[in-house]
């Protein structure tokens, strides 16, 4: 294992002193949680929580006033929940909307890996709510930190009858690859303490686990909702007579850069192969370990998987899977892509009802004239089937039973609750991640900012005669691509307060990624640079394409099929 080699003269990044010193994971987190004094816990106890699925975070609209008042910053808690493939029971729904009320801010943020997201919980309230939460039958433990996060899947019934099974793939290659350490119980639950951590072992990932986060995707197709190429591992289910039989694999995908280091980028996974499906944990497992062994432990900025394979190359990394495995994959399987987005209203499919609800940006909350976080919790209360979080931040209500059709029917009527299909294309292909208050990363606005600037969009949009057109937005605060911007027709990520690069190319499938189109501008820059676009794009547009794929072929912006040329 790469971590019995580690020699910390060769200038190993600081993280990883910490995480070898952590005593798997323990730091001093449980004595941080009892220190009243403060609202914060240690600096580097912050690094080891998000291995349990918590960020420390302060808000910042509060924090020059906080400042000026002598006050230490509002220090609060993120705590995500792991839900692989994004399933949950209607029990599990309540819980966690009885966490968002008790603990959190009120509201929930389903994000774009399928997992529920709290924010706003103060120290005191942690472990209760980490309590809480497992109590439920899910829990945060990996959600965040060096190791593999949730796993995604395609949730939507539409598609085909596998995709329960493709869920159960992913809930047991979740379960396969989460750490083994017993810090987590320990500190959350009570558990027994390990009086001897010297024998205590993590058979797969060791005492200083990954390099950096690595995230695992299923998707369906023609459905590519999961973004499979921006997953260090993603699987490409293969369905053969209506029944599922194996995966092509991609690896080294991923999102995330940084502003002004063209050493950075985002990238697109690479096709390697085709293997049975009986072999899922396996291949993922050796996947996974030829990063914990080969990923850069020295920069932090360079240390995912795709800057792994893109070091040593695809075919290298296929050939050491083969010779990990003991057996070599086929070559990869045909399959089709049609569409990355969402397919809202009620479907019909192994002879149960399903429901997708539009959810702008994912958050879950009441509002004076639109009681969305009371109308789910009613409905939760009567469902018998499950809740599926999409990896577009939407909510399936799944597997209704056709007596139950109605009442769920009548609730949705009720409360107003939307499937989107009133909004234009453009809002019902948005996303958002966080950024402000809370997040501590955010350059710019993102979730409070974008649903008003695709008001401004839309405007254009209709002067186009273009509101109906699908076209995928999506906005980030910062450059790390958490809303995986990489992949959106047109995307803005924050540069500044009130300040974007704007990307655009990207294709409706998610197969190729975006250029920067403009940097460091306002909205009214934005605006006047997209009318001109979207005019020309009316009127020229071919039969049936897309909006990406018209401003590569007009000459707008060049395509870019490999993250290694993306800044070029």
């Amino acid at each position: 294992m790469a971590d019995s080699n580690l020699n910390f003269s060769e200038k190993l990044d600081e993280m990883e002193r910490i995480k070898t010193e952590s005593n798997y994971l323990r730091g001093t987190i449980e004595e941080g949680l009892a220190d009243r004094i403060t609202g914060a816990i240690a600096e580097e106890d912050t690094k080891l929580l998000k291995f349990h699925g918590s960020y420390m975070q302060d808000d910042r609209d509060l924090r020059d006033e906080r400042r000026k008042q002598k006050l230490e910053p509002a220090y609060s808690f993120m705590i995500r929940v792991r839900a692989p493939g994004g399933a949950s029971t209607p029990e599990q729904w309540i819980a966690m909307d009885d966490i968002a009320n008790e603990y959190a801010n009120h509201t929930i943020k389903l994000t774009t890996r399928q997992a529920f997201q709290f924010h706003g919980i103060l120290k005191r309230n942690l472990k209760q709510t980490m309590f809480d939460i497992n109590q439920s039958l899910l829990d945060t433990l990996a959600a965040c930190g060096d190791v593999n996060r949730n796993v995604m899947s395609n949730p939507n019934p539409y598609q085909s009858d596998v995709h329960a099974e493709v869920n159960q793939i992913a809930s047991d290659i979740s379960a396969h690859l989460s750490p083994r350490t017993q810090a987590y119980h320990e500190i959350w639950l009570d558990g027994e303490k390990v009086m001897d951590t010297s024998v205590e072992e993590e058979p797969l990932y060791g005492k200083t686990y990954l390099p950096r986060k690595f995230k695992i995707g299923i998707a369906v197709p023609p459905s590519n909702d999961i973004d499979v190429y921006s997953q260090d591992i993603g699987l490409i289910s293969i369905i053969e007579d209506g029944k599922l039989v194996g995966f092509n694999v991609t690896v080294g995908g991923g999102m995330g850069m940084t502003h002004g280091n063209t050493k950075t980028y985002p990238q697109l996974g690479r096709l390697i192969g085709y293997f049975p499906k009986e072999h899922a944990l396996d291949v993922c497992e050796k996947i996974l370990t030829i990063q914990r062994d080969y990923g850069n432990r020295q920069e932090r900025k360079n240390a995912r998987f795709k800057y792994t394979v893109d070091r040593y190359g695809a075919d290298w990394v296929l050939s050491e899977l083969n010779n990990r495995l003991g057996w070599s994959l086929e070559s990869p399987r045909e399959f089709h892509f049609d569409h990355n987005g969402d397919r809202y209203g009620w479907t019909e499919g192994s002879g149960k009802w399903h429901f997708t609800l539009f959810i702008q940006n994912g958050r879950v909350k009441d509002t004076e004239d639109y009681k969305l976080k009371t109308a789910l919790r009613k409905i939760a209360e009567i469902h018998t089937g499950d809740f599926r979080l999409t990896p577009n931040q939407n909510l399936v209500i799944a597997n209704v039973d056709a007596q139950k059709k109605p009442e769920i029917e009548a609730l949705i009527d009720e409360y107003g609750l939307t499937d989107g299909k009133h909004y234009t294309g453009l809002r019902r292909n948005s996303m958002a991640c966080v950024a402000f208050p809370t997040c501590g990363l955010a350059m710019a606005e993102s979730e409070r900012y974008l649903p008003s600037l695709i008001t401004k969009i839309e405007d254009l949009l209709d002067e186009a005669g273009l509101s109906e057109e699908e076209i995928t937005i999506r906005m980030t605060g910062c450059p790390n691509g958490c809303a995986r911007p990489a992949l959106a027709e047109i995307a803005f990520i924050g540069k500044a307060p009130g300040k974007y690069n704007m990307y655009l190319g990207a294709s409706f499938t998610g197969d190729r990624l975006n250029k920067m189109y403009k940097e460091n501008i306002g909205e009214a820059e934005i605006l006047e640079s997209l009318r001109p676009i979207l005019l020309q794009y009316a009127k020229e547009r071919t039969e049936g394409e897309h909006f990406g794929d018209f401003v590569v072929r007009a000459g707008i912006v060049d395509a870019v099929n490999d993250g290694q040329v993306f800044h070029s």
